[in-house]
């Protein structure tokens, strides 16, 4: 399964990157596993973890971490959003 995945805000400043296409295990079949897989990179991977309140859409729509991914999907991960 091959997907591309974009990290925004603090998530892509604290990654050095914006987006990344990723072939992933068998075992990755929905975001709650996608989003652990990326955490257990370590190092700055683990502002997955610890981002409060993450955001997650699959394909532009929002997602939750029970949401399948399918081949092809793009995800995107995003802290809230605040403004003034």
């Amino acid at each position: 399964m091959s997907l591309k995945i974009l990290y925004f805000a603090g998530l892509r400043e604290a990654l050095g990157q914006a987006s990344e296409y990723l072939a992933l295990p068998a075992h990755v079949g929905n975001v709650g596993q996608l989003h652990a897989h990326l955490a257990a990179r370590g190092g700055a991977w683990q502002a997955l973890a610890t981002t409060k309140n993450l955001r997650v859409a699959v394909n532009q729509e929002m997602a939750t971490m029970h949401t399948p991914l399918e081949d092809g999907d793009e995800i995107a991960f995003f802290p809230p959003v605040t403004g003034g």
